[in-house]
């Protein structure tokens, strides 16, 4: 993702200038993994390169580990399943020599979800890829049963073949997959039409330590506690996912994003909670907070464009505390104008200065490729991170503000700044999304860089405790959310947790640290 030196300077400015620091190397990694503690098995790998590349994922502590070269732990081998049977070896194998296990989709969790813990006991990782098939297709019903390891492309292009959409999309499609948005209740950029991951999982089938589980198909149910909701967000403590039976619908005929200014955040956040509430019927909402558009414009590189946008923009009357809307209509032609026009009445009721199609189109460009950013700036000297919550609609205001707050204070000891940006990425009924972005200075030491970052994380993390909150709108917990998740769910809460776990694991090999301790 290339940074133009117009937006090097322009974070130069604002938070000083980044370091080159060269990244470990492979090789010095390789020379320091200690052995497999794992007994050989037909279907386990212990080949070196391998526990690397799963030694982590993509949370920032994570990349820091690994381009630095100081990680701690890895998995003692690595399986890659064929079929269920395989993961039925691979558990009945754990167990027997109790064995932790580690289910692995597309390796793209940013809060640890797949990170081996320090334990005597080994861990196995099970990487899921080659469980990637469609396997069943029921047209009448609008019913899709895909194997748990296919990645988005993947599942989209089978899907397309018979004029088919699963429609969702987070950040991480083209890597991450179907079993892991289940098992961290993902949500995808397009929610508010095709709804999130648990609206479109329908059942499944679970293998666990003590056994099957098979969920039923049914569009609903009376018949006690729904059982999807605790595989959903589970993340590997009661059992490995390994077939999915998703809610499809056919490929829209149309898709069209656009882009809207408002004067101020404010203006822009209460059109956004009135298309929520009267159910507008566009695709998908993201309101830029004024700093995040100043950003965004800054490191799109186009400097002619960005000037003579801001001259329009100016003139009209739209000055520094602007906020940019990127809203989305999708369906039948007939179906999009109308949610257009009613989007549209809402917004230019609230100032919303509307600019047609030029921003949309961008942002569907890149909207994959975004999160590359982060490598780009990385190796500038620069740390990318974010964080998310969400909130009932009286809150929201206030928790914005208090959450970038806390962020910008939060590196004062180390007398470095934070350029923190944020919007609201998700919108329903009765409250919306905030999602934050940070950007901060390396250090040349390793640890130093990660302490800044716990030093925003927990900032962060308790404003977001004192807004009350959810410490995880779409990322889910893993390790660096486990310590805020007591509050939300309570104690009692956290013990029916367990409960589950102990019933499917009793001898607690599943993902251990994950959730709770």
């Amino acid at each position: 993702y290339p940074v133009p030196n117009s937006a090097m300077e322009y974070l130069t400015k604002r938070i000083g200038a980044g370091s080159q620091i060269p990244d470990a190397q492979l090789e010095e990694i390789l020379a320091r993994l200690p052995a497999s503690r794992l007994t050989p098995m037909s279907l386990v790998s212990q080949e070196p390169q391998e526990r690397v590349f799963h030694a982590r994922g993509q949370s920032l502590p994570d990349w820091i580990a690994m381009r630095s070269g100081k990680i701690n732990t890895f998995p003692d081998g690595v399986a890659y399943p064929n079929d269920e049977e395989d993961v039925r070896k691979l558990l009945a194998f754990a167990s027997k020599n109790e064995i932790h296990v580690i289910p692995y989709g597309g390796g793209t969790s940013v809060v640890g979800h797949i990170n081996p813990l320090p334990s005597a006991a080994p861990t196995l990782t099970i990487n899921l890829s080659r469980l990637n098939r469609l396997l069943d297709l029921d047209e009448t019903s609008r019913l899709a049963t895909f194997e748990a390891g296919v990645n988005g492309p993947h599942l989209e292009a089978q899907l397309a073949k018979h004029g088919y959409t699963l429609g969702h999309f987070p950040q991480s499609f083209e890597l991450s997959t179907l079993g892991g948005w289940i098992a961290a209740r993902s949500s995808g950029q397009q929610s508010y039409y095709y709804g999130r991951i648990e609206d479109l999982f329908a059942s499944g089938h679970i293998e666990t330590p003590s056994g099957a589980l098979d969920l039923p198909a049914l569009p609903a149910s009376a018949a006690g506690p729904d059982l999807r909701q605790a595989i959903l967000g589970s993340e590997g403590r009661l059992g490995i996912l390994t077939q999915a039976v998703v809610r499809i619908q056919p490929r829209p005929p149309l898709e069209t994003f656009y882009g809207v200014f408002f004067h101020d955040w404010d203006s822009g956040v209460e059109a956004m909670r009135q298309i929520a509430q009267e159910r507008a019927p566009i695709s998908m909402a993201r309101l830029s907070n004024a700093q995040e558009t100043e950003t965004t414009l800054a490191l799109s590189g186009k400097e002619a464009l960005v000037q003579w946008a801001n001259r329009g923009l100016r003139l009209a009357g739209y000055d520094s505390r602007r906020c940019l809307l990127i809203f989305g209509v999708t369906g039948t032609p007939a179906a999009c104008a109308h949610a257009r026009r009613h989007a549209l009445q809402i917004i230019r009721a609230h100032g919303g200065l509307f600019t047609g199609q030029a921003i949309g189109n961008t942002w569907r460009k890149s909207r994959f490729l975004t999160p590359y950013l982060r490598n780009t700036l990385w190796e500038l000297g620069y740390a990318v991170d974010t964080l998310e919550t969400a909130l009932p609609w009286a809150k929201v205001l206030s928790a914005a503000e208090n959450i970038q707050a806390a962020l910008k204070t939060a590196l004062e000891s180390f007398n470095e700044r934070c350029l923190v940006m944020a919007h609201l990425s998700h919108i329903y009924p009765d409250g919306a999304s905030i999602y934050v972005t940070f950007i901060f200075r390396r250090s040349v030491d390793a640890e130093e860089t990660l302490a800044r970052w716990k030093a925003l994380k927990s900032a962060a993390s308790q404003a977001i405790l004192q807004c009350r909150g959810t410490i995880s709108h779409q990322h889910g917990v893993g390790l660096d959310h486990a310590v805020y998740l007591e509050a939300e769910k309570s104690p009692l809460g956290i013990e029916l947790i367990r409960q589950m776990a102990y019933t499917v694991d009793p001898r607690g090999i599943l993902n251990p640290g994950k959730l709770f301790s």
